[in-house]
Order: C-alpha cells, then sequence, then structure tokens
C-alpha cells in the first residue's frame, strides 16, 4: 500500500512534464483522520515491529522521524506554534518532563495496570519501559572484584578508559548523573568521575559499549538493556549493578500538545502499554515491562534485590539545564 503511494508520488512530477493528465490520488491512501507522526528516539529495531502492528490492528498510517533525545525535544520546542508529530515516543521521563510545555496530559487506557513506581502523577508521559543504570567492563582486561560500584570507577586503573556519553546529546546518561548524584548523596561527587574521565566523552550511548568490547575502554555506564544486548551478542562484556545505589526510571511516550491527529496519538499510546506490547518489551527487547501484571525474565535480578536509589523526576527534571551546565564546566567546556 504505501510502496504504490510512494511510487505514484515519484512519478508524478515525470507525468505533468510530458503533458499527461495527472491521475487521481489512490484510493487506499489515507486520509488526515488515518494518519500518525511518531517522532522516537528508540533504536530502529525498537519501534519498527511496534510500529507495523499498530498499523496492521489500526489501520493507521504512520510516518516516522527518527533521532536523540534531545534533538528531537528541542524540534518540538520549535515547532510548538504549528505542531508536526503527534507523539514523542522514546526518551527519559525525566527529559520528556523538562518539556512538559511541549505536552497535553493524557491517562492511558490501561494505566491501572501500571506499576505505581512507574506511573505519572501528572499524566505528562505514559511510560513504556524500565531501565536500570549499569556498569559495564571487558571480562578479558578486568577483574570482576575490581568494579562493583560507582566509586570502583576512579580507580587510577581506569583513569581515561570510562565509557560515557555525553550527557548533551544522550538522555540515558543524564540519567547516569543523576543517578550517581543520588547514590553519592550530593552533586559534589560527580568531580570525581569527571576527573576519571579525563576529559573524554563518547558522542552517543551506543558507542559506550564498542567502546568497552573492542577494550579502547576498559569499563562504561550504560543502561541494563543495551548491556544484555551486547553479552547476548557474544562480546567480551560483563555487567554489575553499583551496590552503592542504582536507578530503575522508565523511558515513556508522550502526547504533543496540539496534535494534529490527537486521538490516533491516544490510541498509540494506549498501545505501547498493552500487554500483547509489554510482553514483547520483555521478551524480544532486554527490557523490563511497566505493567504490574508481567513479570521481568528471570534471568534477571528482581529489583528488590538491587540497591536502588530514591530517584526524583521532578527534581532530575527541574535541574535538567544547572545539571549539564556544571558538568560541563566541571569538563572545562564552558569558560569559569
Amino acid at each position: 500500500m504505501r510502496k504504490n503511494a510512494l511510487l505514484l508520488a515519484l512519478l508524478l512530477p515525470l507525468l505533468a512534464g510530458c503533458g499527461a493528465k495527472q491521475p487521481e490520488p489512490l484510493a487506499c491512501t489515507p486520509g488526515q483522520e488515518q494518519r500518525l507522526v511518531v517522532y522516537t528516539s528508540h533504536k530502529e529495531e525498537v519501534y519498527t515491529p511496534i510500529i507495523r502492528e499498530f498499523e496492521e490492528r489500526t489501520g493507521i498510517w504512520v510516518d516516522v522521524v527518527s533521532g536523540g533525545t534531545n534533538e528531537l525535544l528541542q524540534r518540538l520546542q520549535q515547532e510548538a506554534d504549528a505542531p508536526k508529530a503527534d507523539v514523542m515516543f522514546g526518551g527519559g521521563v525525566e527529559s520528556l518532563e523538562s518539556y512538559q510545555d511541549c505536552f497535553s496530559p493524557y491517562i492511558c487506557r490501561e494505566a491501572a495496570s501500571i506499576s505505581q513506581q512507574f506511573q505519572s502523577e501528572s499524566g505528562c508521559w505514559t511510560p513504556f519501559s524500565a531501565l536500570p543504570v549499569v556498569l559495564v567492563y571487558n571480562t578479558k582486561l578486568v577483574a570482576p572484584e575490581a568494579l562493583t560500584c560507582w566509586k570502583d570507577l576512579e580507580s587510577p586503573a581506569f583513569w581515561g578508559k570510562i565509557a560515557f556519553a555525553d550527557p548533551q546529546i544522550s538522555g540515558s546518561s543524564y540519567t547516569a548523573l543523576v543517578t550517581r548524584i543520588q547514590a553519592g548523596g550530593e552533586e559534589a561527587c560527580l568531580t570525581g568521575l569527571c576527573a576519571a574521565l579525563d576529559g573524554k566523552q563518547l558522542d552517543s550511548s551506543g558507542a559506550v559499549l564498542t567502546a568497552v568490547a573492542d577494550g579502547s575502554c576498559l569499563v562504561g555506564i550504560t543502561l541494563e538493556e543495551t548491556a544484555l544486548q551486547h553479552i547476548a551478542a557474544g562480546e567480551d562484556i560483563a555487567l554489575v549493578y553499583p551496590s552503592d545505589g542504582t536507578s530503575c526510571v522508565p523511558d515513556g511516550s508522550a502526547l504533543i500538545k496540539g496534535a494534529p491527529h490527537s486521538e490516533n496519538a491516544k490510541r498509540f499510546l494506549d498501545f505501547t502499554v498493552s500487554a500483547d506490547v509489554q510482553a514483547l518489551v520483555g521478551e524480544r527487547f532486554c527490557r523490563r515491562a511497566v505493567r504490574a501484571d508481567i513479570p521481568a525474565d528471570s534471568s534477571l535480578p528482581p529489583l528488590s534485590d538491587l540497591t536502588l536509589v530514591s530517584y526524583d523526576v521532578e527534581w532530575a527534571s527541574k535541574n535538567r539545564d544547572r545539571i549539564l551546565s556544571d558538568w560541563a564546566f566541571l569538563l572545562g567546556e564552558v569558560p569559569a
């Protein structure tokens, strides 16, 4: 269906140039009432099967624009007077909360099935999956006992050999920064981590695992699902849940304020937390479902067995610009 429409779009200019009468639009091409525009920061292997299934079940034609979380949120802010998208799909919920002026509150149909710890009180966002922050190390180059907690990252052995994505770009890295603050009890604890990085940051969260696997970095900071995927692929990586505290913050979706296709957007948000999709989250994507009635894979430690910090999403959202500015200053990226 979509292939025919695209072919027609390519042929129309040629037909017009030859003086031929342009054909009427294909009857199968959906009208505006059957369309949806999704901005997503998810990887293609995550969003593609979900969106395809949504199209199959609803008949709604979905247009996807992908990019980094911060890039897309800034784009939404720029388009606020004339929104082009309907849904933001992906991004840590503290990042979504920081741009809440771009979104309209919406409580999904099956909100009662979502674990209380992953609920949005304001309805600004709908959680999608739960993502613990973890540390990783190269199993050929680092002994297991050398990395057990955040403080271990400051060891001279790891100086300049820590894989960490720029939190100005990566939402998961910002979550990791706040997790480190709350595990350490004060923002000053970022000084030691910053010094250990030796001014080195990566330009994407995906590069963290690559750097640790190929040995260019010894250890790294990432999310559980990313680490699990690389371990399943047979790479020389192991993960650690920091003994001094980690977080399990969901990523989410949000209804864009003034969305051109708001009713379709609500149907999509409902779909992302349906039992079928949430089961897929655990079975296929190495993530934890946010629904209370869908347990995590038995190979994963229960959240109750982890040392979890009390991650304050509202505080992380309100202080985001300041924390990122302070972090850039520590790295010497901005003037005093």
